[in-house]
């Protein structure tokens, strides 16, 4: 006979596998979404590669934050005589979630995973115990973050768009310069998203023995990975397009002075390219490697939200206590979040990449490319400074600020405006849908 406990922990398997389905649906066009507008990847690419990396980033680096949230965002020792409370709590939180997520999902709205799960918490545990089990000050910080987010990433994506804009898509030799500026995109690119993810990946008992210290071998991988990443990119950028070079008199009889060389750039036969120059084409390539390193990393971060409640309760469950330290969380429960966020991107999630990627600006590779730059430098700053940030605020600053740079115009302000108010609600509707829910079992169950 099956066991009242194995129920419980089936059932809360599912209700995490939900709230998976819907990060994924949501938070997923975080990584994508700027992809799929420019045309840098399809929706079925973005689909099969962020489903790969979300999956892999969730299993292999999501024991972190699932921890965190499982037993730093309140104080467990409130609950330690009743244990059976904590444990609806986050059945609650996980059922608040789930609902939120899906109703910003199905409006085709980014909204902060992280912020409902912690609007969930503080809405039970001020039910649950009363107001001062609510850490206001924390929820302060995390409403600051909403402000702050978007705009230094803003800043840093039209900075990023503006070196890019001067120093090669307006210049007369525009082929020419890409090639120069190559291997300083390559470093740039693969020295942000190496700081995301390789210190956690050489930090393990595996590289301890080996001669090199574990701390520069980053450095090491990023530097060989950017001379790699520059070959390759020369090749594909001579291979994909016939840069005819023409001397000075030639040059002058073209009207070019200066010493400048003009490209003649010559697409190869039968070429069809849904790029407006082969400079947007080898841009291209570039953001699908940033878009990839933003999905392992989201992946490896925002899985905590939908399986740090399980993981707590299948803590009670197997020892009748409640966890007041941190805790191995089993590989199964990783599994199941990383499952929920590849299923839920798959059925759900056209919708949110559709407004982050083309209902606010009109994008092309070099701007996508500088949105997903900038997004990556401001939430790997906050993690270094220990700021709670979303993705999602980051993203859609980055996106705003190169609009502002490009034309103002052209900023869809009706789709910010939308938002922007499920930004500002997501907090006390979660906190508000976690404390009625979990009114509701406490009723039920004790």
């Amino acid at each position: 006979m099956i066991s009242i406990a194995v129920v419980q922990l089936g059932l809360t398997a599912i209700l995490a596998f939900y709230v998976a389905w819907n990060l994924g649906a949501n938070d997923v066009a975080n990584s994508m979404g700027t992809s799929v507008g420019s045309k840098a990847v399809t929706l079925r690419q973005a689909l099969i590669i962020a489903g790969i990396l979300e999956f892999t980033g969730a299993v292999l680096f999501g024991q972190g934050v699932a921890t965190t949230l499982a037993t730093k965002v309140i104080d467990p020792t409130l609950f330690a005589q009743t244990p059976q409370v904590l444990l609806l709590g986050m059945m609650s939180v996980l059922l608040a979630c789930g609902l939120w997520l899906q109703i910003a999902t199905s409006l085709g709205l980014p909204v902060a995973s992280s912020h409902a799960v912690v609007g969930a918490i503080a809405g039970f545990c001020w039910v649950a115990i009363g107001v001062q089990a609510v850490d206001w000050g924390t929820l302060g910080r995390i409403s600051l973050t909403w402000i702050i987010t978007p705009v230094i990433s803003g800043i840093l994506a039209a900075g990023f768009y503006g070196i890019i804009n001067t120093s090669i898509l307006r210049r007369t030799n525009p082929i020419v310069r890409l090639r120069e500026w190559i291997p300083w995109l390559s470093a740039l690119l693969l020295s942000i998203f190496g700081a995301i993810v390789m210190p956690s990946l050489f930090n393990r008992p595996l590289f301890y023995a080996l001669p090199i210290p574990a701390h520069d071998l980053p450095i090491i991988t990023v530097s060989i990975a950017a001379i790699v990443l520059s070959l390759i990119s020369w090749h594909q950028l001579e291979s994909g397009s016939l840069i005819l070079s023409v001397n000075p008199e030639e040059s002058r009889d073209k009207g070019i002075h200066n010493g400048e060389i003009e490209a003649n750039i010559v697409p190869p036969p039968n070429s069809v390219s849904p790029f407006p120059s082969p400079i947007e084409q080898q841009l291209a390539r570039f953001q699908v490697l940033s878009a990839c390193f933003v999905a392992f990393a989201h992946g490896s971060n925002d899985v905590g939200n939908a399986i740090a409640p399980l993981a707590v309760i299948a803590y009670i469950i197997a020892t009748g206590a409640v966890p007041l330290t941190a805790f191995n969380i089993p590989l199964w429960i990783l599994i199941v979040g990383g499952a929920g966020i590849v299923a839920g991107l798959s059925v759900w999630g056209k919708k949110v990449i559709t407004t982050v990627g083309e209902n606010i600006i009109p994008l092309q590779p070099s701007s996508g490319f500088c949105a997903e730059i900038a997004t990556a430098t401001t939430v790997l700053l906050a993690s270094r400074f220990g700021f709670p940030v979303s993705t999602s605020h980051a993203l859609v600053g980055g996106i705003v600020g190169i609009g502002l740079i490009q034309n103002w115009r052209t900023v869809r302000f009706q789709t910010l405006k939308s938002i922007a108010l499920a930004w500002l609600v997501t907090l006390p509707a979660a906190a508000s849908l976690g404390a009625i829910i979990f009114i509701s079992l406490r009723g039920i169950f004790l």
